[in-house]
């Protein structure tokens, strides 16, 4: 038999030919995420104030139509002459100032970094992982508003440790089931196709590789979230 006619010389030569393939897509889609992740980075951190602004004010919102919806509810359900009891006004104790000023400025820090590292804007292009975040991000809320300093510090480690978004991290590849070598090199160029073709979609890719400053941009974005954040004080009611 010859050696051009060996099926398993012909495998070889195809997987040779698909691991080459795969690396350089690898290599190019790591060369693409960290454009656009710089990129985008770049555009958090001049729009850091408005970022949290309009999460806060999202979740404020939603938290405000929860409340009517159950106040709502629990008129229908003791009738449209019911009365509610007249009561005292509690007024709620203020909390005495006890942190230094530098706590609050450490404060403040760890809670605009983790705000910003798991902003539900950067997971626009996946609807689980923006929900997580938002939910991630309601409980950094709570905690930043309680001025529990050492209570934040243990969230934001537990955010940066990427273990606030672990559910949607991708099963080790080890432990996906393979036919054989070539189908899995198949599929992992096919992968890395689709996860290319998702970053060039994306907006940011589109700004960065057309404007010829992408960061003129910020007046674009900085224009976008201000008008969000007008319309969701009105919705809110605050100043």
């Amino acid at each position: 038999m010859s050696e051009q006619n060996h099926p398993i010389n012909i495998l070889s030569q195809n997987e040779l030919l698909l691991q080459a393939e795969v690396k350089a897509l690898a290599g190019q889609l790591v060369e693409l995420e960290q454009s656009v992740s710089t990129f985008e980075s770049a555009l958090r951190s001049q729009l850091a104030d408005e970022l949290i602004e309009v999460q806060e004010l999202t979740i404020l919102y939603k938290e405000q139509k929860q409340t009517k919806k159950e106040k709502r509810l629990a008129q229908k359900q003791r009738g449209k002459n019911y009365q509610p009891p007249v009561a005292l006004k509690v007024v709620p104790e203020r909390i005495s100032k006890k942190s230094s000023d530098a706590n609050e400025k450490e404060r403040k820090r760890l809670y605009r970094e983790a705000m910003l590292h798991v902003h539900p804007d950067k997971f626009n292009m996946n609807e689980e992982q923006s929900d997580l975040a938002t939910e991630v991000t309601t409980k950094l809320i709570e905690i930043y508003k309680s001025g529990d300093l050492g209570l934040l510090e243990d969230y934001h480690a537990h955010i940066f440790s990427g273990n606030a978004m672990l559910e949607f991290v991708d099963k080790p590849k080890e432990l996906q089931k393979k036919s054989s070598n070539s189908e899995y090199l198949k599929r992992e160029k096919e992968r890395l196709l689709n996860e290319i073709e998702l970053i060039k979609a994306r907006y940011t890719y589109k700004v960065l590789t057309s404007y010829p400053n992408p960061m003129t941009f910020v007046k674009e974005l900085r224009a976008y979230y201000l008008d969000r954040i007008n319309k969701l004080k009105r919705r809110t009611r605050t100043k």
